[in-house]
């Protein structure tokens, strides 16, 4: 047999020109996948209504439990501080 025939019957500019086809499918199908991720990036515009409830929420949740806990943690300060003036 030829050197240039492989053992399946292709020969070595038949191999290559598969290879050639399949890189040149690869790089294409690259291209494309980067092209759509791009598209899609500039695309998004962000859910603003969705953040605003998340700040909302979080505002409303920290005033309440602050309006809870002001007392205690006022009591807490003054024992503390008080205990600091007995040490002198």
């Amino acid at each position: 047999m030829n050197d240039s025939v492989k053992s399946n019957g292709l020969s070595e500019k038949a191999l290559s020109g598969g290879l050639w086809i399949q890189e040149r499918a690869t790089t294409h199908l690259h291209r494309a996948r980067v092209k759509k991720i791009t598209e899609m990036i500039k695309d998004d515009r962000g859910d603003v209504p969705g953040w605003v409830l998340v700040v909302l929420m979080t505002t409303g949740l920290v005033t309440a439990i602050w309006t809870i806990a002001a007392p205690r943690l006022s009591a807490i300060l003054k024992n503390s501080l008080d205990a600091m003036n007995g040490i002198r």
